[in-house]
């Protein structure tokens, strides 16, 4: 191969190009060993090929510089065959990567050159196959050989930071050498190749403050005690350069952003040892009443500063805390403030640093301290009431500006001026009560009521003497009890009807009254009852007094008749044991009813059967009326229809030979209305005698016109004439039933039975048994069930008449 000197255009370049023809001279046998080696290895395993390869046609790589910016074609290298005898017999072709774009051959000649700047950054290599052969037959001449040609690298690429600019930090106060950040830069350019690839670091702005590896790329601190409080931000600027920092080698830079961050190295200050502030002594308790604030030249948790108060007697009367937002103290009031009693107070304040940092205790305690004044103003207070608040009490229906109480105040000032009171008025409010502006007595305006008000609150304000308006003013409020005066009678509480069942026994207690006091207990707290004086012994009924404030109202008499008398009126007096005693007088009204037995409450049955029915008066009324006119509709009906019925039998003929038929259902023999058959009778024989048998016979004697009590019959009535034969009688009867031409044209059984006298076993019927006086015990009959009830009564009634008749004879012969 031979050396194109017109390759090496620039100065710079040629000392490469000569290196490079140096570098390829010492390893081209080398280089055609082994790709000969290969060549031979790569031809004994194809077995379609038979003989080796000439010496002179092996190739390995060529070279060629990238970048190249001459106007001809960058040379390349030669490819040559030892059949070649240079009559232009022979033809050379080339292939492969770039072959005819990039890189063209002469033919005749076997040169080869580069048309185009090549970039080894892109792509470091082309392999492509080269060929000789007989331009006169197109016979290979050679095997076709592949080799490479390799972009030859320059330094073309400047090292760069790809992630810059860059931001860390690095406490404050570091010791020299304390590592920051590290940097690190890269070059495109080939890094087995020379130096191009070869960076070094350096700092061109941030001395001599931080300091860089030139290897490495580590920064480091190379000033010691950097103080954030003098200044916290530092822009350091980085270079790498490559051909290891040589003249003419590429460089790129980047920058660092250095922060220093804070550490406790200062202790809080106050600006200035002494401070005043004013307060009135009006200020509220738990408000704030003035700041103070301590420096401190950190920041964040390092500047926390704790505020506390020194001496007792400030700490007693006031309290100080941090605010948050500000880092000031801030102080409050923990008692009230009393100009007259003390003007000033002294607050020895300490402001320190909650996290001090240990490394920092050469420096001396984290903690300053200052002197707070404080002066108490002198304030107008309003008078202050001797009490919080007042309780009083008057008696009711007191006479009209009666005492009920009185208020004190006083002026807390140092003039200590007049006092004047009022009450404060509500116009939604009745007035009770006034004040005198000037002692501060409460006396009562209008008669009090117990029962209609037992407590009244008003409230009363304290002003000092020059206006109402004008000067501050106090209230306190008061409770006026209204104690109770025994006014008011008893009354007994109950206000409905009193139910007495008929079946009620004497002894038995119908009704347990009580009585309602309005009065306080202490003057109602016990009742007494009885009936008025005067008044005649009540008969019927009487009351026990049970001595616990009740009453049992008891009845006198068995059994009660509600249609003899339905209502009774019993006047009842309760009184009580206040002072002075006072009495009244109820009328308690007591209803008669017919009770529902095997219940223990006392219903009427009417009011029961009104009560499940639901319905009113009103209603019943209504009821009741639509069943009379419908019963005069019935009545008016029938009495049309007897009086328009034709007679069955028309002519008077012989009713033998006529055969009449009706469909009318009779009521039995005693039913001589169903029907009418007068018709069926002779109509001669109806004119003669009859012989009626509701007519009272001769022979028998007539009924007792005294009728007994309940329809019983005397037996004394029923007697016949001891004188009269049974059997005539009975002929007599027969003979009258034998003539009687009004009964029915059928035979008709009538029987007749007497027991006779004489019997010594007597009669064995209850007709006789009114006039006998019986000593039996009916009132067990009353315990048999609703069954027995009429039986009861009957018995009863005889019996309690028996014993009224015994009563009036006993007390007129009394008389």
């Amino acid at each position: 191969m031979k050396v194109n000197p017109s390759s090496c255009l620039c100065p710079v370049l040629l000392c490469l190009c000569f290196l490079e023809r140096g570098y390829e001279a010492s390893h081209y046998g080398q280089a055609k060993v082994i790709s000969r080696s290969h060549n031979a290895t790569h031809n004994h395993t194809e077995t379609e090929v038979h003989h080796r390869p000439k010496r002179g046609w092996i190739w390995n790589q060529f070279f060629v510089l990238e970048e190249h910016i001459g106007p001809d074609a960058q040379y390349v290298g030669k490819l040559h065959s030892n059949s070649d005898k240079g009559d232009g017999s022979v033809r050379y072709i080339l292939s492969g990567e770039g072959a005819g774009s990039i890189f063209i051959i002469n033919e005749v000649t076997g040169d080869i050159h580069a048309t185009k700047s090549l970039d080894r950054e892109k792509k470091s290599h082309y392999v492509l196959h080269a060929q000789a052969i007989d331009r006169n037959n197109n016979k290979p001449l050679e095997p076709e050989s592949e080799f490479i040609i390799k972009v030859q690298d320059i330094n073309d690429n400047a090292p760069k930071f790809p992630d810059g600019p860059f931001v860390t930090s690095v406490p404050e106060m570091s010791e020299v050498g304390t590592s920051v950040f590290q940097v690190t830069a890269t070059d495109a350019d080939d890094p087995t190749y020379g130096n191009s690839a070869r960076v070094v670091y350096s700092v061109l702005h941030g001395q001599p403050y931080f300091s860089v590896d030139p290897k490495t790329g580590i920064i480091r601190t190379a000033l010691a005690d950097m103080d954030r409080e003098a200044r916290e931000h530092y822009s350091v600027v980085i270079q790498a350069k490559d051909m290891a920092g040589q003249v003419g080698g590429l460089s790129g830079s980047t920058t660092v952003n250095i922060t220093l961050t804070d550490i406790n190295d200062n202790p809080p200050k106050f600006p200035q040892k002494n401070y005043q502030v004013f307060v009135p002594e009006s200020a509220q308790v738990g408000k704030p009443v003035g700041k103070i604030k301590a420096n401190d030249e950190d920041i964040g948790i390092n500047a926390e500063i704790k505020y506390s108060i020194l001496n007792p007697e400030g700490a007693g009367m006031f309290s100080i805390s941090t605010d948050k937002d500000t880092r000031e103290g801030v102080i409050t009031l923990r008692k009230p403030l009393n100009y007259e009693k003390k003007k000033q107070y002294s607050l020895h304040i300490a402001a320190e640093n909650t996290h001090p940092d240990p490394r920092f205790s050469y420096l001396g305690s984290f903690k300053d301290d200052a002197t707070l004044k404080i002066t108490v103003g002198d304030v107008d207070e309003p008078p202050v009431f001797s009490m919080d608040y007042y309780i009083m009490e008057v008696y009711e229906n007191a006479k009209v500006g009666t005492e009920v109480g009185a208020v004190t105040a006083r002026d807390p000032d140092s003039k200590n001026s007049p006092v004047r009171y009022f009450i404060e008025r509500r116009e939604d409010k009745e007035v009770y009560f006034d004040i005198e502006s000037i002692s501060g007595v409460i006396r009562t305006t209008q008669l009090l009521d117990r029962e209609d008000t037992p407590w009244h609150n008003i409230t009363v304000m304290a002003t000092e003497e020059g206006g109402y308006y004008q000067k501050p003013c106090c209230h306190v409020p008061i409770t006026v009890q209204v104690l109770d005066v025994n006014d008011n009678p008893p009354k007994i509480s109950t206000e409905d009807e009193i139910i007495i069942c008929e079946s009620t026994r004497a002894g038995q207690v119908i009704q347990t009254i009580t009585a309602v006091d309005k009065d306080d207990f202490a003057n109602g707290k016990g009742f007494s009852f009885s009936f008025p004086g005067g008044v005649p012994a009540n008969p019927n009924f009487t009351i026990k007094d049970n001595e616990d404030s009740t009453a049992n109202i008891i009845a006198r008499r068995r059994r009660f008749h509600r249609l003899t008398q339905e209502l009774y009126e019993l006047p009842v007096v309760v009184w009580d044991d206040g002072e002075p005693v006072l009495s009244s007088t109820s009328t308690l009204t007591l209803r008669v009813c017919s009770c529902q037995r095997g219940t223990r409450l006392k219903i009427c049955q009417g009011e029961a059967f009104l009560s499940s029915a639901g319905l009113s008066t009103g209603a019943l009324i209504a009821i009741l009326l639509c069943v009379l006119i419908l019963l005069a509709i019935v009545i008016l009906f029938i009495t049309l229809r007897r009086s328009k019925k034709e007679p069955l039998i028309i002519s008077e003929e012989d009713i033998r030979e006529n055969v009449v038929t009706y469909d009318d259902e009779g009521g039995g023999e005693e039913d001589t209305e169903a029907f009418d058959i007068i018709a069926l009778r002779n109509p001669a024989a109806a004119e003669e005698l009859k012989f009626r048998r509701d007519v009272r016979p001769e022979c028998i004697r007539p009924w007792s016109s005294r009728r007994p009590a309940r329809g019983r019959l005397s037996p004394s009535s029923l007697d016949i004439d001891e004188e009269m034969d049974v059997r005539e009688f009975i002929k007599q009867r027969v003979g009258e039933a034998d003539q009687d031409t009004s009964v029915p044209p059928y035979d008709s059984l009538q029987t007749y039975a007497y027991e006779g006298q004489g019997s010594p076993a007597g009669s064995i019927s209850s007709l006789g048994s009114a006039g006998v006086h019986s000593e039996l015990d009916y009132n067990s009959l009353d315990d048999w069930g609703p069954k027995f009830e009429k039986i009861a009564e009957l018995y009863g009634e005889e019996v309690e008449t028996a014993s009224e008749s015994t009563e009036k004879a006993e007390s007129e012969k009394q008389t």
